[in-house]
């Protein structure tokens, strides 16, 4: 079936955005974004590993090259952070004890510091820089707002009062009931099998109870898809959509380490885990070395965020610029079973389009005959 056409399921959410198919992609990619776009899909644009003074830059050259197509963008504004803080000052607050058992892993593992600074190496997560991202996003073309991690009502209010669609990922009925309360447009249940920061409850539980609550507020389905089934499966339980993250680690226009992707497909679901070693939060990655080391009996407890990323942050800067294949590893949810070789995001989404209606058909046929 051609990405042109329609798929067998268009939701109110679909008409409302402007997109042929119920498919909603997130990436820290701008070409990953643009070629979902241009598939007939929504790319969300993830935002919360730039520099403010970057993102102005990065979404002006986006909405050209989107050329009038729609697209959100994503921040993580986790609460219980400094109001403002530099990474040399928070670096003299580390326990000893932390320092100390780094300093031997980059010893024993011969981790060589990064060559240039980046965000893991040069900023920390603060209500200062949550403040300076959340203008440079409000002034720009994109039409819709996710926030991952937190809620901040004033942006909720000020993003809708400029023509966005906000969207908020939530992990429990508890976050659910305060998005809604903040006047939020879309709910994206994220399941347990998502990658990154998630919750405790699996998404095929997940979703019917933020279905419940949400009424007439459109319900996406996040954690753990990555095939057209899992999509008519999250349409066929009253989501608007399906929001599909890790499977476009594969693709060539992410540009993913050569080891990291051998990692994504060599690995199973069972080899994702949750871990607060990556930020300090609770959140699925992709097994490796240095995240198994975090395991060890007698290993230190990680510290919370922000200080998780201010003691490992130049490990996990450097191992992915020197691609250290036993190291590396990135936020991956269980649906890398769905990895299996490099590929690009036309043919991710042509297969994706293509099962959801092989789906749609089967499940018509089931039906007649019963």
């Amino acid at each position: 079936m051609s990405l042109h056409t329609p798929s067998p399921i268009v939701t109110p959410l679909c008409k409302r955005l402007g997109i042929r198919h119920p498919i909603f992609g997130f990436s820290h990619s701008a070409e990953v974004c643009l070629e979902i776009a241009k598939a007939g899909g929504f790319p969300v644009m993830g935002l919360s590993r730039e520099l403010p003074e970057n993102i102005s830059q990065i979404l002006q050259d986006l909405n050209k090259r989107m050329n009038g197509l729609p697209y959100g963008v994503d921040l993580m504004l986790p609460p219980n952070v400094p109001a403002e803080a530099q990474v040399d000052d928070l670096k003299m607050s580390l326990p000893t004890t932390h320092t100390a058992f780094v300093s031997e892993l980059r010893k024993k593992f011969a981790i060589e510091p990064p060559s240039q600074p980046n965000f893991f190496t040069s900023h920390v997560r603060s209500r200062k820089l949550f403040d300076e991202q959340i203008e440079q996003v409000l002034a720009s073309g994109a039409f819709g707002i996710a926030t991952a991690i937190g809620l901040r009502e004033d942006l909720i209010q000020r993003a809708k009062a400029a023509g966005k669609v906000t969207f908020s990922l939530v992990g429990s009925t508890r976050h659910a009931h305060k998005a809604l309360e903040m006047g939020i447009d879309v709910l994206v249940a994220q399941g347990y099998d998502a990658g990154g920061h998630t919750g405790p409850v699996g998404t095929m539980s997940l979703v019917p109870q933020i279905l419940e609550i949400a009424r007439d507020v459109p319900v996406l389905a996040a954690g753990g898809i990555a095939t057209g089934a899992q999509i008519l499966g999250a349409l066929s339980m009253g989501a608007q959509g399906a929001w599909l993250g890790t499977l476009w680690m594969a693709a060539k226009e992410n540009h993913t380490p050569p080891g990291l992707l051998k990692r994504l497909i060599d690995s199973r679901s069972e080899d994702t885990l949750i871990t607060r070693a990556h930020s300090g939060k609770p959140c699925r990655v992709v097994r490796s070395d240095w995240i198994s080391a975090w395991e060890h009996t007698g290993s230190p407890l990680p510290l919370g965020m922000p200080l998780q990323q201010v003691l490992t942050g130049d490990v996990f800067a450097s191992i992915h610029e020197h691609d250290r294949a036993d190291l590396i590893y990135e936020a991956a949810g269980q649906s890398v079973f769905a990895i299996h070789e490099e590929t690009t995001i036309r043919a991710q989404m042509d297969t994706l389009v293509s099962d959801l209606r092989l789906a749609w058909d089967r499940m018509n046929s089931m039906a007649q005959q019963s």
